[in-house]
Order: C-alpha cells, then structure tokens, then sequence
C-alpha cells in the first residue's frame, strides 16, 4: 500500500523578513491573514476555523482570553494560501527558513527519478551524435 501526502492548494511564497520581524503567534496568524488578501468572513462560518464573526474578533484581540483552535491551523493555511503561522513557528525554533523544501510523495519520486535519466539519456545520446558527426566529418 502507498502512502499519499494529503493534496494541498498551492502556497503563496513569503519575504522571509517578514517573518523574522513577528514577535509573537497571534502577529504570525494575522500576517497570514493579511497576505491572503482574504475578508474575515472567509475563515468563519461553514468550512472555516471558528462558527462566526465574534469569535474571530476575539482570537486576534490582545486582551481576549480566546485563542486559535490549534487543530484547525492546517485549514486556515489552506484557506489563507500562505504557511505564515508555519514559518514563524520554525524560524522561532531556530530553522533557516530558506534550506526548507516539502517532502515528495512516491509518484513525484518516481518521476523526479524518471526525469533525470532521461536527462542523463539526452546527454549520452548528444555526445555520441556529436562523436559521430565528427568523424565522418573528418
């Protein structure tokens, strides 16, 4: 049986410097926001993070005891299209943001793998025209 990395919408790339300026979670979950150009309305209600508008106000107030559902962190970043949240977490743990990359799942193995032979092909192939044309050149 293969395991499949869960597909995912395609993530908008962020200036590394903004990240390195955000103090605290709740500055990484709002730039996360703010980045994806994105009304408050869409990540409440129906298929967002919290049921409504009130709640989502709370969540980004610095003197509100509610905090961001932690289990629905992956469906904000989908509906934000940005891994503001993810890279502030990483950089504060002391990663460098820049040597990341995301794991391949079997099939893009397999045709990353593919690929490069067929490169290395091409080139065996160049190089014995080349040989050939060479000599009957000469």
């Amino acid at each position: 049986m293969q395991f499949e990395l869960p597909s995912r919408p395609a993530m908008t790339a962020l200036d590394p410097f903004k990240i390195y300026s955000l103090p605290n979670m709740t500055k990484a979950l709002a730039l996360c926001q703010a980045e994806s150009r994105k009304p408050d309305s869409h990540f409440y209600g129906d298929g967002g993070i919290v049921k409504n508008q009130a709640q989502w106000s709370r969540i980004f107030s610095e003197t509100s005891p509610h905090c961001f559902p932690h289990e629905k962190l992956n469906t904000f970043m989908d509906l934000a299209g940005n891994e503001a949240p993810l890279l502030y977490l990483l950089h504060s743990r002391g990663y460098e943001l820049s040597s990341l990359r995301l794991r391949e799942t079997e099939t893009e193995r397999a045709l990353r793998i593919a690929n490069e032979k067929l490169e290395q092909e091409r080139l065996k192939n160049r190089v014995l025209m080349e040989a050939i044309n060479g000599r009957t050149a000469a």
